[in-house]
């Protein structure tokens, strides 16, 4: 058993790598792809919009796929078209070819997000201790990889199809090897806290704690799920406004070069890997609710940094900030989800999925109303309060006296097989 947890480990690490290259492939030559179909300013928003509102779509059916199919399943299926899709992106000739792939894109990132984090939830739940930041850190490293690949087509100016053909044509076999490893459905007897409603469930009248976290009706499972959620959608509004804003504010605000203004994406996404590759550590070490206290009060320090900065050295600092902060947030949510529902993880994850889309539409037009109406400085103190919502909810990540590895790492055994989803 020990041997088919590491294997899957493994596995599932390689479909979050691969993952992290092909989303930034298409975010990072967004302008080019914009020149290709000679998509105009006002035009462009509306496709880039369309790509998380399918991709919430996608989530929410694959909640329903995994009650029929295992989340791997799902998982080795949506992989490959999401890379096919990259690759139809790149090498169609007019907008229809491009709405066609942007849809099959957008659905099949919603498939594919949700049963990737339903795997490393229950991946988790089996070990008995943190490595859900593992998994995104990789993610991370991905994202730096195809960040760098889209770079190098840059500057040698190659057509978009012939910068994505050749990158699919690696990920999608590599993939698919991997895929033959994954262990799904991966739940263990999780331990529950001896008082009534700790870890942030509210029991409703004449309840025990193990009937509100083993067979939940889905009215109080969203009650239950809501403050998470709106943590994911906060923290997602966050990242947008670093992923869409930072070069333009350091540029138009800060006064820096156009080379340099490049640059603070950049050190997001490396400290993001940085925070992530040494989070599962801390969280074993002190529990996920100081971990996400930490990193949340990092973040709108952060936040507060760039908006007071008085030049780019400063303001790229803010961003590094961010990155170490930001980082730990999203992949504890999730895995905070799989242990106020450890029955029912994979429809907790496929839920709260959607509000990484919500955060994603709603960050970078809010900064950009915001920024035109009042100002950009005052404008990225908005996020900085947004994040800070994490931490009147930071009891539903755990309790205090949670923690995975050492001394307090429960037993490693688990039972593979299919979940139930009662949410």
């Amino acid at each position: 058993m020990d041997a088919a947890l590491r294997h899957g480990r493994v596995s599932l690490t390689v479909g979050f790598l691969a993952q992290g290259v092909v989303f930034a492939l298409l975010v990072t030559r967004i302008p080019a792809i914009q020149e290709r179909y000679g998509m105009s300013d006002a035009l462009l928003p509306v496709f880039l919009a369309a790509v998380p509102v399918l991709a919430g779509v996608g989530s929410v059916a694959t909640e329903g796929l995994v009650r029929r199919l295992r989340p791997s399943a799902v998982l080795r299926c949506a992989q490959p078209v999401v890379a096919l899709a990259l690759v139809a992106v790149g090498a169609g000739r007019g907008l229809l070819q491009l709405i066609a792939a942007l849809a099959v894109f957008g659905l099949a990132l919603g498939a594919l997000d949700a049963s990737m984090n339903m795997l490393g939830v229950s991946l988790q739940q089996a070990y008995g201790r943190s490595i859900m930041l593992g998994f995104h850190a990789a993610y991370s490293l991905g994202g730096i990889l195809g960040a760098s690949l889209a770079w190098v087509g840059a500057q040698g100016e190659l057509p978009l199809a012939a910068l994505y053909g050749p990158v699919v044509v690696v990920l999608i076999p590599l993939a698919l090897v991997a895929s033959h490893w994954y262990a799904d459905g991966a739940r263990a007897r999780v331990p529950r806290p001896r008082e009534p409603g700790s870890a942030g469930v509210p029991l409703t009248a004449g309840q025990s704690d193990g009937a509100a976290r083993e067979s939940v009706p889905s009215p109080v499972a969203m009650r239950v799920l809501m403050p998470l959620c709106l943590v994911m959608a906060c923290v997602y509004i966050g990242d947008s406004t670093v992923a869409n804003w930072s070069a333009k504010y350091l540029q138009d605000v800060l006064g820096s070069s156009e080379q340099l203004a490049t640059v603070p994406y950049n050190v997001y996404m490396v400290t993001t890997l940085l925070g992530r590759a040494v989070g599962d550590r801390g969280v074993r070490r002190f529990g996920a609710v100081p971990v996400v206290r930490g990193g949340t009060v990092l973040a709108a320090a952060g936040f507060a940094v760039v908006a007071l900065a008085p030049g780019a050295a400063v303001g790229m600092a803010g961003f590094t900030l961010l990155g170490l902060g930001l980082c730990v947030i999203v992949p504890q949510t999730f895995a905070a989800a799989g242990r106020l529902f450890p029955g029912s993880s994979d429809a907790a994850v496929a839920r709260l999925n959607i509000f990484n889309y919500v955060g994603f539409l709603v960050g970078s037009p809010l900064v950009g109303v915001l920024g035109d109406a009042w100002s950009y400085r005052g404008a990225m103190l908005v996020p900085m309060v947004l994040v800070l919502v994490t931490l009147l909810y930071a009891s539903s990540f755990g309790a205090e006296s949670t923690r995975y590895g050492g001394e307090h790492e429960r037993p490693r055994t688990a039972d593979v097989g299919r979940g139930s989803n009662g949410l």
